[in-house]
């Protein structure tokens, strides 16, 4: 079948890699894509969010299925856009409805949804121009840290955690009374801070039934020992050593089914990826916040590990036979790191020519592009996050061992990367 993928990051090369080893997938298109997926298909230069010229690609090269990346086409509705339009309704597109995506695209809307079905979250109250003073009121008896959340999509940046009032007070006004966030910010959620240890947890679901796919520990912070700038991910590791049989039962009992169950119940149409973004407080898993697509750099961390064939995956979710589907996962462990530009997450260079990227001849070793592009006979680099490496290890340092070597081979000018990734399981 002849496929579209919508994205030009990390997590889209490593789900072009995948879908292109599959012999159901005839040809792959990605748009706008990048260096690493001009190596898997055919790049095109379509916006996400243009949906006319979506559709109009989709007729003209008889695409028969679309894969939606990031998030953004999803809380602007792309799957409704395309379900509705007679000339594009026979074509599944793998990501939910408009109104699936508020999971992500509102937090006010998730945390709602989470009390609606008591999935554990961290208690929290919501504030908008209407309710601003009741909100500084809220803010200065509450107990410190104190997280605030832009409501909508802020690139990653809409969440603040606050060591003192004054910040929180501060930020709140910034937030609320000077859109600091633009409209995603409009609306607050203040949350309780929970104290523990997060990973990510992944299902892909046709809307009633679903698979549980390997789960990840991501590195947001830019330096070793998580210090520094958050960032919008230094690396990541799956297995997570303390997701045991008992932890994950916790999860699909208290989190994934009754998530499942409230969107059955509320009727929303969602056909694609839940990621969870969990704590673990003491033995107990708490949703930190829900996401309507594969995370970034966690997808370059979890497909490698997915040892089924992902267009029949997609199939099977678009035909609702996801209950026919077994997943079979590499048991080795996994470890991605991400090499950034220097200066990331503040400014940074672009156009830097990448060396030795024809040198990686590892097996069991994978470089996903994220900010490049093509120039020419020349790979070169395109924004903060340049590449993730994915390596296979029989212990978790052994795989960062063999990921720190091929970034001894690929290199460009100003190259960060930490070395640390999964330090706390050594």
């Amino acid at each position: 079948m002849n496929i579209l993928l919508l994205g030009s990051g990390g997590r889209e090369h490593a789900f072009a890699w995948k879908m292109s080893q599959s012999s159901r997938c005839t040809k792959l298109f990605i748009a706008p894509g990048n260096a690493g997926t001009s190596l898997c298909g055919t790049n095109v230069e379509l916006a996400i969010n243009d949906f006319k010229g979506i559709k109009q690609f989709c007729i003209d090269k008889q695409i028969e299925m679309v894969i939606v990346g990031p998030e953004e086409p999803l809380v602007n509705g792309i799957s409704d856009f395309f379900s509705k339009d007679a000339a594009t309704k026979h074509i599944p597109v793998i990501g939910p409805s408009k109104a699936g995506a508020r999971l992500e695209g509102s937090k006010a809307f998730a945390k709602a949804f989470m009390q609606r079905y008591n999935i554990p979250t961290a208690a929290y109250k919501e504030f908008n121009t209407e309710n601003y003073e009741e909100g500084v009121a809220y803010l200065q008896s509450h107990n410190l840290p104190i997280v605030l959340k832009a409501d909508g999509l802020a690139a990653g940046k809409g969440v603040i955690i606050c060591q003192n009032h004054v910040e929180a007070i501060a930020e709140f006004e910034l937030m609320i009374q000077q859109a600091k966030f633009g409209e995603a910010g409009k609306k607050v959620v203040v949350e309780d801070f929970l104290t523990g240890i997060e990973l990510s947890v992944f299902i892909l679901t046709d809307g009633k039934n679903y698979v549980l796919l390997p789960e990840a520990k991501d590195y947001k912070r830019a330096e070793e020992g998580d210090k520094g700038l958050n960032t919008g991910g230094m690396g990541a590791i799956s297995p997570v050593p303390f997701a045991d049989e008992v932890f994950m039962q916790k999860v699909t009992n208290q989190v994934i089914n009754p998530t499942i169950n409230g969107l059955k119940q509320e009727q929303i149409d969602y056909t694609g990826f839940i990621f969870f973004g969990l704590i673990k407080v003491g033995d107990e898993p708490f949703v930190i916040e829900y996401n309507c697509r594969m995370g970034d750099p966690e997808t370059e961390v979890v497909l490698p590990r997915l040892k089924n064939d992902l267009v029949a995956l997609f199939e099977a979710t678009a035909a609702q036979r996801l209950h026919e589907v077994k997943l079979e996962t590499d048991i080795r462990q996994a470890v991605t790191i991400v090499a950034v530009s220097g200066g990331y997450p503040g400014e940074y260079e672009k156009g830097l020519p990448i060396d030795g990227l024809d040198l990686v001849q590892e097996d069991d070793a994978f470089v996903f592009h994220s900010g490049t592009k093509q120039e020419e006979d020349k790979t070169v680099t395109n924004g903060g996050r340049v590449l993730a490496v994915t390596s296979f290890g029989n212990s978790l340092p052994k795989a960062v061992e063999k990921s720190k070597s091929i970034l001894d081979i690929v290199q460009f000018d100003g190259m960060h990367f930490r070395s640390d990734i999964g330090y706390e399981f050594y």
